[in-house]
C-alpha cells in the first residue's frame, strides 16, 4: 500500500468536496450513512458508514485505509484513482478553516476547553481528557453535574448534543440529550 500524509481522517479539502458532491453537511456521524449509500449508487462500490465516520473524522483510528476505499472515493469525485485526486491543490483551506459551528473531538488536544449553551438558560464547560471523553469543570442549569466525565463525538450550533454516555462518581449512567429542541445556542473553544 502506497504512504499517505495522513492517518485514517481524509485532508480537509476532500472532505469539502464529499461534502460538496454529497450535498449533505456531514455534521453528524449518521450522515455518514447517507454518504456510503450515495457513494454506492454512484460506483457500485460500498463503503461502510463506519469506515466514512474514521475517514472525515468522527472517531479516532490509527489504521491506514485500504486503496480500493480511496481508490473509490476518488471515482466518487470524479477523479480516475487516489493519487490523482490527492494531486489536487488545497485551493487554500486548511484545518484552521473548519468551520464555526461545528467542534469535532478527533480535532482537539487534551486539555482543551469547550463551553456550550442551550436554552432555556444551561451552560456546560467541558475538559477535553482523550477518546471522546470530556469531564464537566462548570454546570450552570443542567442535569450534567461538575465531576461527571461524558463522550461526546462533537458538538454542532443549532443541533441537539449527544452525549453518548454520562459517567458519574465511576457509574455508567447512559446516554443524555441536551437542547433537544432549539440545540446548542453557542459553541466555544476556550
Amino acid at each position: 500500500m502506497p504512504t499517505f500524509a495522513f492517518r485514517m481522517r481524509l485532508p480537509f479539502h476532500i472532505i469539502q468536496l464529499l461534502k460538496e458532491k454529497s450535498g449533505n453537511a456531514l455534521r453528524i456521524p449518521s450522515d455518514c450513512e447517507y454518504l456510503s449509500l450515495d457513494i454506492e449508487s454512484k460506483t457500485g462500490v460500498r463503503i461502510g458508514a463506519t469506515t466514512l465516520k474514521r475517514l472525515v473524522g468522527f472517531a479516532q483510528d490509527e489504521r491506514e485505509p485500504h486503496t480500493s476505499t480511496l481508490d473509490a472515493i476518488a471515482r466518487y469525485l470524479g477523479y480516475a484513482h487516489w493519487e490523482e485526486l490527492s494531486q489536487i491543490e488545497d485551493k487554500g483551506n486548511s484545518d484552521f478553516d473548519a468551520p464555526d459551528d461545528e467542534i469535532r473531538s478527533a480535532d482537539l488536544q487534551p486539555d482543551a476547553n469547550v463551553e456550550i449553551a442551550y436554552l432555556p438558560d444551561r451552560r456546560l464547560k467541558l475538559q477535553y481528557l482523550a477518546n471522546q471523553r470530556y469531564r464537566v469543570v462548570e454546570s450552570e442549569n443542567s442535569k450534567l453535574w461538575v465531576g461527571d466525565e461524558v463522550e461526546i463525538q462533537n458538538f454542532v450550533l443549532h443541533h441537539p448534543l449527544l452525549v453518548l454516555n454520562v459517567w458519574r462518581n465511576g457509574e455508567s449512567l447512559g446516554q443524555f440529550t441536551a437542547g433537544r429542541v432549539s440545540g446548542l445556542s453557542s459553541i466555544t473553544i476556550l
